[in-house]
């Protein structure tokens, strides 16, 4: 148990792959959890296990919780604009004093406007989105990347200490989710090369098993390598990071590039790439599952 979270009322939103064990961590650790998902399922699977409460709507999660924090895990920006700014958001309830924690990727220019919105409220925003996929939330062995300031991160670092192992303070608002956005960048360009080289190899005769095993340990190694290639090789594509996802998460870091003046014109191919992914129907798949867009006589 964490002593600094022990009977603290904390509110969750979000309970889909990564934020229900997210919760469940948070109530191990002694908070008193007030819980609400648009699925009404998974609510009431953590309601049978005991220690927590659930509320109808994010409005009155923030009435329950009374100035205390409230983590968001949300997969897309809308949802999370709803939730803070719907008829029943967040800001239909009371917010004074309540620090929200948007621990989805969420564009960073909405981040900063969310901010605006609940300040006026009396409340502020810390944006804390996570690296680790459904994995690391399991394990609580999270990486953080914080955006906020040091009061309002500092407040919500025991809460980050249950949840993750590499916690960092970005800067201001928004500063975690341009972090974000770089970690996302890497991980879905580098998921595209090790798929290219893979089907390379076995378009060459050379088992592709082999050639990741090979490069293990040498320069081209990777977390990707390592585990996407592994589904790669294995065509085990059930879903940790969704391939939808990671179209929603290239998207906004293409807007972000474009926002600041720049052109990479490698990230706006891999655009493409994801986007034809998940156009043939395989968004839900796990994103490792790009590799399908370059299998044999698959040219679309």
């Amino acid at each position: 148990m964490s002593e600094e979270l022990q009977k603290r009322r904390i509110g969750f939103i979000g309970l889909g792959l990564m934020g229900r064990a997210m919760a469940e961590h948070l109530k191990a650790a002694g908070a008193q959890l007030v819980i609400h998902n648009r699925s009404q399922q998974v609510v009431d699977e953590l309601l049978a296990q005991g220690g927590m409460e659930a509320a109808d709507s994010a409005a009155e999660v923030a009435e329950k919780v009374a100035g205390g924090m409230i983590v968001l895990c949300l997969t897309r920006t809308a949802s999370v604009e709803e939730v803070v700014a719907g008829d029943e958001g967040l800001l239909a309830g009371n917010t004074d004093g309540s620090l929200v924690i948007d621990m989805g990727t969420t564009a960073v220019s909405a981040t900063r406007r969310f901010n605006q919105a609940l300040q006026k409220r009396g409340a502020s925003l810390v944006d804390a989105p996570v690296s680790g996929g459904q994995g690391g939330a399991r394990a609580a062995t999270l990486s953080v990347m914080a955006g906020g300031s040091v009061e309002d991160y500092q407040r919500a670092l025991p809460l980050f200490r249950v949840l993750g192992k590499r916690i960092t303070h970005m800067g201001e608002s928004g500063a975690g989710q341009v972090t974000k956005m770089a970690n996302q960048m890497i991980v879905a360009q580098t998921i595209d090369a090790v798929a290219q080289a893979l089907t390379l190899a076995r378009a060459n005769g050379v088992d592709p098993g082999l050639v990741r095993e090979a490069l293990m340990g040498g320069f081209a190694d990777s977390r990707i390598l390592s585990e996407h290639g592994k589904r790669m090789v294995n065509g085990d594509f059930e879903p940790g990071g969704r391939a939808e996802c990671q179209l929603k998460d290239v998207r906004e870091g293409c807007e972000l590039m474009e926002q600041s003046g720049l052109d990479f014109q490698i990230l706006r191919t891999n655009l493409d790439n994801w986007e034809r992914l998940v156009a043939r129907g395989d968004g839900g798949l796990d994103h490792s599952a790009l590799i399908r867009l370059y299998e044999k006589g698959d040219e679309s």
